[in-house]
This record gives structure tokens, sequence and C-alpha cells, in this order.
């Protein structure tokens, strides 16, 4: 059994964070991933490509994996967008 912070299954999709793939022309012109939600319990789910098996042995060092992650990336620019929607720490 993993130890410290562990995803609930059972959050629902509250609203999403930043604009549409679609809006911001990063989809095939459907409403489609990538895409930033903020879950019903204030975690955020990203949809993205899994690089997992690409980046697995490029990490940085301190950076890791757990057999039960997955790396997925996503545009830069729908990150940006999702900023006005983050609240400051």
């Amino acid at each position: 059994m993993r130890s410290g912070w562990q995803a609930d299954p059972t959050a629902a999709f509250e609203r999403r964070l930043g604009k549409p793939a679609k809006e911001l022309g990063n989809s095939n012109g459907k409403d489609e991933c990538p895409d930033i939600w903020q879950l019903d319990n204030g975690d955020i789910a990203v949809i993205g490509q899994d690089l997992t098996a690409t980046y697995r042995t490029r990490l940085p060092d301190g950076v890791s994996l757990a057999p039960d992650e997955r790396l997925v990336v996503i545009p830069g620019n729908m990150l940006s967008t999702a900023k006005a929607d983050i609240p400051d720490a």
C-alpha cells in the first residue's frame, strides 16, 4: 500500500480550469482532450497525452513515478489560461 496522498476515485468533476481545447486550437475541431478540471474535493484532474514510457528514464533527480502514476503532457497555453482559475496559495 502506498503512503501519503491518495486520489479519491469517487470525486466528481466540478469545474474546468482554463479554456477548452477546442477554443485554444488544441483539438481537431472537437471538444476533446487535453483538459484540466478541479474535482469536488479540490483535487485536480489533468487529461493529456500519456508520455510515461518516454520520460520514465529521463526524469530529473528527485523525481519519480510510482507504478500506478502516469506522466501526462498538455499544451502550455492550456495551463496559462487556467492560471486565472487557480487561487494563490
